[in-house]
């Protein structure tokens, strides 16, 4: 059977499932609920120091659905980071690492572009047991208003100087989640590793606008008549992603890790995301849709797609596909290279078939 425990920048992970940031991490009796089981590790949904800023709004969902069978196939939130208090949080993180001492819980932080913010977050949720941070430099929506999430992560400056001050704080692992809002993903990537961070993680949501309801001629999700562009996720999107994870899995220096995220709903999925380089496959959306109890499936599923094709470990087959991607002049190249062998072949010993005379002939120049 195969082995799908991963270390990554010295977290030991039972598997490579981690719930990503969002509602299905937003308290202590839901984190506690889904390591009981079985994810191997939780980014906690994003936390800043003053809560009182936070203010939500009901509707903040909006489904796409395949015209055919209606399932689900696009996810739209314009849900902001946590509006829970500081406190409570503190009291969470310690409580779920106490009852889980072996599964991985990340805190995903947030903070305006404060020093002193940064390094007191970091600092008071070091102390209860975390065992890594997760910057959030790429909420699309809302927070951005605060010159937060995605405004930071748009500025490469930012994001090296943001991640040097937690890495300064602390001896935890911190990983860098990236927003795909822009044309390079790799160059606030890059600046975040020359500010420290061991690991970057990807994608965030794609800013978007779900749609129109048909019937009030409205934007979805609508609020009082109005709304803003929100965050895209789902299965939709995991093309793009894995697009994000190639290109980061190229252009990273060796020991950085990746955690991949986007659209994985299946463990074919979470093996496509490996496949292009993630350490570790992070699931929110997919989890929201499913519910929490779909990690048995993943987890037996991948387990399954390693054995029938080999792979005893993850690090068996990660990145396996980097290898086969290259430019559009050098697959030109490949093609016209296969032709001419083709070609060739058409005179190799294969082409005799038994009238030895007439195929003498058709070899011959100065009949």
């Amino acid at each position: 059977m195969a082995d799908l425990s991963t270390v990554v920048n010295g977290m030991k992970f039972p598997n490579p499932f981690v719930l990503g940031s969002g509602p299905p991490g937003t308290n202590a009796r839901v984190m506690n609920r889904s390591f009981g089981l079985g994810w191997g590790g939780i980014v906690c949904k994003t936390i800043s120091l003053e809560n009182d800023k936070v203010a939500n709004v009901t509707p903040r969902y909006a489904r796409l659905k395949n015209r055919t069978d209606k399932n689900v196939i696009g996810f739209e939130n314009i849900e902001l980071i946590s509006d829970r208090p500081f406190e409570a949080w503190l009291d969470d993180l310690a409580e779920c690492k106490q009852a889980h001492p072996d599964k991985m819980l990340i805190a995903s932080i947030m903070e305006e572009y404060s020093k002193d913010a940064w390094i007191e977050i970091t600092e008071r949720i070091a102390a209860t047991g975390v065992d890594g941070f997760e910057l959030n430099f790429s909420c699309p929506h809302g927070m951005p208003e605060r010159k937060m999430g995605a405004a930071m992560g748009e500025d490469p400056e930012i994001v090296e100087e943001v991640t040097k001050w937690v890495v300064d704080a602390t001896d935890l692992p911190v990983w860098a989640k990236m927003t795909p809002n822009l044309t390079d993903i790799t160059i606030p990537a890059q600046s975040a590793v020359r500010g420290g961070a061991h690991g970057i993680s990807a994608i965030n949501t794609i800013k978007s606008i779900l749609g129109i309801n048909h019937k009030t001629l409205r934007p979805l999700p609508t609020v009082q008549g109005y709304t803003v562009p929100g965050g895209y996720s789902g299965a939709a999107v995991r093309p793009i992603a894995l697009r994000h994870v190639m290109e980061l899995a190229t252009a990273m220096p060796e020991g950085v890790t990746i955690s991949g995220m986007g659209g994985a709903e299946t463990a074919e999925d979470a093996a496509e995301f490996i496949l292009m380089g993630s350490h570790t496959v992070q699931i929110c959306t997919g989890a929201m849709l499913q519910g929490y109890e779909m990690i048995e499936g993943l987890c037996e599923g991948l387990s399954d797609w390693m054995d029938k094709r080999g792979f005893a470990t993850l690090d068996d087959f990660r990145g396996h596909c980097l290898q086969y991607f290259t430019t559009h002049a050098d697959l030109v190249e490949r093609q016209r290279q296969a032709k001419i062998a083709k070609a060739g072949r058409s005179n190799r010993d294969n082409m005799w078939k038994g009238d030895i005379a007439k195929e003498t002939d058709s070899l011959t120049s100065n009949l």
